[in-house]
């Protein structure tokens, strides 16, 4: 990693393109992973292996390759600790790009295969594959930016919340609950938000093609990335921090994978998601029906909902939850995550939470769930499959995430909860 020029010094040339953005100070050695952690990584081990059984057997192989997947991408998010809330915190605070640059290869991975799969029509289990697109209005806006300071203040988002969850921390199942009970009031009071305005959706393929459409993606995601690093070096900010690893082969089962190797794993995993199910991966609607059908079972009528009496959510509703698609595959991120997290030695179950930041978790994880539902996704929804499609509502959301994370961050203090700062060590 560079480091700034000393005092005096004269300006250094631009840096190349793909050369490390300057920070502060070099990053820190990783430190040594623990040792396998072999108690929850049997019962991790054993529940991965149990669930896709029975989902299997009862439902059938598609919603068990569903299953298989949310492992996969359980795995890829913990070892290369693929963050979003993190990515845009350290982006807005102190201007290291780092995890946006990730995002970036992220995006521009899944939007080249989106484009082949969807483009060409390929899809398995008889489904077609479709693009994700979202009306462009005041609840996208609204949506979007109250998502992003409830991630702020949760400490997680959508994805992130799921694979922390599966790694033991205390503080983001409290998020998980709140984001739960939001999406579950969003859900029951759908008729406040749904008819704001909204124009119709914009999806560039249908404009100018998919190879076009690739293209111009592509082209915005560069200028991201162009952006990001110019940026970066007039703040010269403090590295990411290092997350604990092992050396050699042993790395891809125990240690911390780059960004760049989670960008492509996550790519192509949401991509056979799209591939299996004909729609992008998705996290938050999952949410709304874990809520509802606990609504069901405490003797309330979620059905009579108007969220609920539309068909597709309907028959959602109706169905059990190991067959629903998002809850399949959010099962899997936090018991693949599980098994990461034990295999690395990192697994704990934190169960001392200070009450302020429970308050945060709880705060931001209702925030979260309203959000999600307002803008019609989150930042897998939303942020990433729009963008992959060629969905101007992707970028929209993205741009609006960005302003709410600078309203989080401003709120953050109030629970205790700490921002980098210049002077960091690490961001």
């Amino acid at each position: 990693m560079t480091t700034a020029p000393p005092a005096g010094a004269p300006p250094r040339a631009p840096a190349a393109l793909l050369s490390p953005s300057p920070t502060s100070a070099p990053r820190p050695a990783a430190p040594p992973a623990p040792p396998v952690r072999r108690g929850p990584l049997a019962v991790s081990g054993l529940l991965a292996a149990g669930l896709t059984a029975y989902v299997w057997s009862a439902h059938g192989t598609k919603p068990a390759v569903l299953l298989l997947l949310g492992l996969g991408l359980g795995v890829a998010l913990f070892h290369s600790r693929f963050g979003f809330t993190s990515a845009w915190r350290q982006l807005v605070a102190v201007g290291n790009g780092t995890g946006l640059r990730a995002h970036a290869l992220l995006l521009s991975t899944t939007a080249t295969l989106f484009a082949l799969v969807i483009g060409t029509g390929t899809g398995l289990f008889g489904s077609a594959p479709a693009p994700s697109a979202g009306p462009l209005g005041v609840g996208l806006v609204v949506g979007a930016f109250v998502f992003a300071v409830g991630m702020q203040l949760g400490g997680a988002c959508a994805s992130g919340t799921l694979f922390n969850v599966g790694s033991g921390h205390g503080a983001v199942v409290l998020t998980l609950g709140g984001f739960v009970a939001g999406s579950t009031l969003a859900a029951w009071q759908f008729d406040l938000w749904s008819g704001l305005p909204a124009l119709e959706p914009v999806v560039l393929a249908d404009r100018i093609g998919w190879a076009g459409s690739w293209a111009v993606t592509l082209l915005a995601l560069g200028l991201v990335v162009v952006v990001s690093r110019v940026v970066q070096a007039r703040r010269n900010p403090p590295p990411t921090g290092p997350v604990p690893s092992v050396r050699g082969a042993a790395r891809v089962l125990r240690g911390s994978w780059p960004l760049a190797a989670g960008a492509v794993a996550l790519a192509v995993l949401g991509a056979g998601v799209l591939l299996v199910s004909g729609g992008a991966w998705g996290v938050t609607s999952a949410f709304a029906l874990w809520g509802s059908k606990l609504v069901g079972a405490l003797g309330g009528h979620p059905e009579s909902w108007s969220y609920w009496q539309r068909p597709d959510s309907a028959a959602q509703l109706a169905g059990p939850v190991l067959a629903d698609k998002t809850s399949l595959t959010n099962i899997g991120i936090m018991v693949g995550a599980a098994v990461a997290a034990s295999l690395g030695g990192t697994w704990a179950l934190r169960r001392s939470v200070p009450g302020r930041t429970a308050a945060a978790a709880v705060v931001g994880g209702v925030l979260m769930g309203i959000g999600a539902r307002m803008a019609g996704g989150c930042n897998i929804g939303a942020y990433l499959a729009g963008i992959a499609s060629g969905s101007l509502h992707g970028w929209i959301w993205g741009a609006v995430a960005l302003l709410g994370t600078w309203a989080g961050l401003r709120l953050r203090p109030l629970f205790g909860l700490a921002n980098p700062k210049p002077g960091d060590g690490v961001c």
